[in-house]
């Protein structure tokens, strides 16, 4: 078990990481002043916090531009994003003059912006607003909410991911659950997609513990070797290598900034030299752990394996 730091050993990059442990879905939470300047942020800091009365909480850091319109508004909505919504997630996150301009939204109760095509969506009155840390944890209390039952977008471990219905929680008739479960479990093993997931996590679940010898995250290793490769990368023209959201792109990019692994341009990223040894020393645990895994394999197989997943790639 790791023991709970001093302050003068605590490091958050590592605290980060461990909370990154715990899957959250994703939300934008909107809000208008009222003087009518609009704001929309992407958190998966949401959560339920009462019954009744029926209260909802998330969170903001406090030395945000947005943080301060929360702070005025007298309502603010949570949109859940949907599965499909990974775009929408970035646009958010990103510091744009107007997030809203080409957008398709309407206005909720008080004019908090509301989204079509969300998972579900809370309207709220501000309740309260408490002080935890170096953010404001808002309190809202629901005045109307909408459920239209969509897979949800997540988030896991500096990735953005799905979720599915575990195949152990499919409910049978009486007298027939064991034959059921036994047929459901071989149908969840055959499909090819469930297949691929499966295989990922697994070869992530080995791969991961060799990574992190190196001091590194998953996202700030995948950070270092495309920029290792390609050099002068933007945070948002990182996201797409990295499939997750800017926000978590942009820590990256400061943690490795910090340590000196990289360096900002000002148009773009590269790495330092510290940064391209360590980049060199990620490809060699990834190669090492690639050679481990596929070893066997046939090289007709991997042949095969390959263009497979270039065809899925291109398709």
């Amino acid at each position: 078990m790791t023991e709970a730091p001093s302050d003068t050993d605590f490091s958050p990059h590592a605290f980060r990481r461990a909370l990154g442990n715990f899957a959250t879905g994703v939300t934008i939470v909107t809000a208008v002043t009222p003087e009518g300047e609009k704001v929309g942020v992407t958190a998966s800091s949401f959560n339920s916090l009462s019954m009744d009365p029926p209260l909802i909480l998330w969170s903001s850091m406090k030395d945000t531009l947005s943080c301060a319109v929360f702070e005025k508004a007298e309502h603010f909505a949570v949109n859940i994003l949907a599965s499909d919504q990974m775009e929408m997630s970035n646009h958010f996150a990103r510091q744009n003059e107007d997030k809203f301009a080409g957008v398709d939204w309407e206005p909720g109760i008080g004019g908090s912006p509301l989204f079509p095509n969300t998972a579900g969506r809370f309207q709220c009155e501000s309740y309260a607003k408490l002080d935890g840390g170096d953010h404001w944890i808002f309190v809202g209390k629901v005045l109307a909410f909408d459920d239209y039952g969509r897979a949800p977008l997540c988030f896991h471990q500096g990735s953005y991911s799905m979720v599915f219905s575990h195949p152990a929680t499919a409910t049978q008739p009486e007298g027939q659950v064991e034959q059921s479960a036994l047929e459901a479990s071989g149908r969840y093993k055959n499909h090819t997609f469930f297949q691929m997931l499966q295989a990922v996590r697994a070869y992530q679940d080995h791969y991961r513990p060799k990574l992190e010898t190196q001091g590194l995250s998953v996202i700030e290793a995948r950070v270092l070797l495309v920029l290792s490769e390609v050099p002068g990368l933007t945070a948002e023209s990182l996201v797409p290598y990295l499939n997750a959201p800017l926000v978590e792109a942009q820590e990256a990019l400061s943690n490795l900034t910090d340590r000196g692994m990289i360096s900002d341009h000002g148009s773009g990223f590269a790495t330092t030299e510290s940064g391209r040894a360590k980049a060199t020393d990620c490809w060699n645990v990834a190669q090492s752990h690639a050679e481990e895994a596929f070893a066997k394999f046939s090289e007709a197989q991997m042949e095969t394996f390959t263009e497979v997943l270039q065809g899925l790639i291109e398709h």
